[in-house]
């Protein structure tokens, strides 16, 4: 039996990289990475949901929704998160 790589399985479900499903999945993915990480920096900071949403004056549920699906996240409300709220810096980079 052949063992398959996550790539290859996500090239037969999902299509290839370039097609529109797979587009979606791979955005996705970056959008959960980012509430994944944002998460995982307040809770090295030892911070609730509240306190954070309190310095950058946002509800605990936002906060939350955030962590949970960072695709609605705003730019200006990401650079306030990680820079205001838990003390980072936000690097982003494009590929083409």
């Amino acid at each position: 039996m052949e063992t398959k790589t996550w790539k290859k399985i996500k090239d037969s479900v999902y299509g290839e990289i370039g097609t529109e499903r797979r587009d979606g999945l791979e955005r996705d993915f970056e959008s959960f990475k980012i509430g994944l990480l944002l998460r995982q920096a307040r809770e090295q900071k030892r911070m609730t949901q509240e306190q954070l949403g309190t310095i950058i004056n946002k509800k605990r549920s936002y906060i939350s929704r955030v962590e949970n699906d960072g695709s609605n996240v705003t730019m200006k409300t990401l650079y306030d998160i990680v820079e205001k709220g838990l003390g980072g810096k936000v690097k982003i980079s494009i590929e083409i």
